[in-house]
């Protein structure tokens, strides 16, 4: 535990759920009800896994929203949840039954990953001149969303190059999503872990470049503002206070998964990180959270008002500095075959080495 005095329970069960609860209340110090207008309050997405991290992010914002009614009889912000589900995922109808019965003031919703072909002037517009369909070669005509999503990662060639695809593909789903229901930003539920993880494997991955937008609060190149309220607790600690609540978290939380071992061929980037920290986190929790202060520091290298963006994870890019050429690294042919008639013209040098080699072309994907 954390607590340097001894707690008046014997436990220290009080004591634990105390210093959770003021990690989170100290990062939601500007949504306070003095803060927001009365009869229009702001509105944030939170994205829900059913992870134990987004689970327990859900709980403790909700205790704080309870304090604000009983206190002044309104809240400072409301709170959109949204669960996306994804491919090969176990069905999640029980636990959307149980949150919201256990939550009832805020409106719950899900949706398949394979909707995002359903915003025409936003994700995957492939009539677009630089839409992601486009430049991804989903094919048109009457097929299936999830034909469409499901051609898209086959058409990938390796399996860290489908679960990038993926995590970006639920962002921009996530963040179209919070545009049309207006929401202000994104309230995410990553732990210090989890955003460790993240600083790792985007490094990795070759994104680097993007770390200050994807793990910092603030202002997004999205155009919304992100927030992180678990940045300062652990995983392990978020394990502790689900089990802790009265009644505990465990019913609505998914379990994990037992790791397998790392050896097989469809092990990606992500899990190598994820299995990395998982055994980090327990000895050595001070290098996690030094991982994260550290890349905190980082500064964006330009600001993203104007400018080109990557056409897939729409980060910002430098002029001329785009896909794997501009960066300095002669790696081969940028994306899809270079026989496409419409060769991808803006990708950050991430996106461009997660697609090196994919089969997909717009010209093959239309036809079929």
């Amino acid at each position: 535990m954390h607590c340097q005095q001894k707690c008046p329970n014997e436990d220290g069960r009080d004591c634990f759920v105390r210093y959770v609860n003021t990690k989170v209340i100290k990062r939601m110090e500007n949504f306070r009800i003095r803060n927001s207008t009365i009869g229009n309050p702001r509105l944030f997405l939170l994205p829900l896994s059913f992870g134990v991290s987004s689970v327990a992010l859900l709980h403790l914002l909700d205790s704080q929203l309870q304090g604000q009614i009983d206190r002044m009889n309104r809240t400072g912000y409301g709170l959109l949840v949204v669960h996306v589900n994804m491919p090969s995922t176990a069905p999640t109808g029980i636990y959307m039954k149980r949150l919201q019965q256990r939550y009832p003031r805020h409106t719950h919703f899900h949706v398949d990953l394979a909707e995002l072909f359903d915003y025409p002037n936003g994700i995957l517009e492939s009539s677009g001149k630089s839409g992601l369909s486009q430049a991804l070669g989903a094919p048109d005509g009457q097929v299936s969303n999830q034909d469409k999503l499901d051609h898209l990662l086959d058409s990938l060639p390796s399996a860290t190059s489908r679960a990038d695809m993926l995590g970006i593909l639920r962002t921009r789903l996530l963040v179209e999503i919070a545009k049309k229901r207006g929401c202000e930003g994104i309230m995410w539920g990553d732990s210090t872990t989890r955003l460790a993880e993240k600083t790792l494997a985007e490094t990795a991955k070759g994104r680097g470049f993007s770390l200050p937008w994807q793990i910092s609060d603030g202002a997004s190149p999205h155009s919304l503002v992100f927030r992180y309220p678990l940045r300062d607790l652990l995983k392990k600690e978020l394990v502790t206070y689900a089990s802790l609540t009265t009644p505990p978290l465990d019913p609505i939380i998914i379990p994990e998964q037992t790791p397998q071992a790392l050896t097989s061929k469809n092990t990606t980037i992500d899990d190598l990180v994820t299995n990395y920290f998982q055994s980090v986190e327990e000895s050595f929790p001070s290098i996690v959270a030094n991982v994260v202060r550290t890349s905190g520091k980082l500064s964006a290298h330009q600001p993203f008002g104007g400018g080109e963006r990557c056409t897939i994870c729409e980060m910002p890019i430098t002029a001329g500095s785009g896909g794997l050429h501009g960066w300095g690294g002669d790696q081969g042919k940028l994306g899809p075959s270079s026989s496409d008639p419409h060769p991808v013209e803006k990708l950050c040098y991430g996106c461009a080495r997660s697609t090196l080699g994919a089969t997909f072309s717009a010209r093959t994907a239309s036809q079929g």
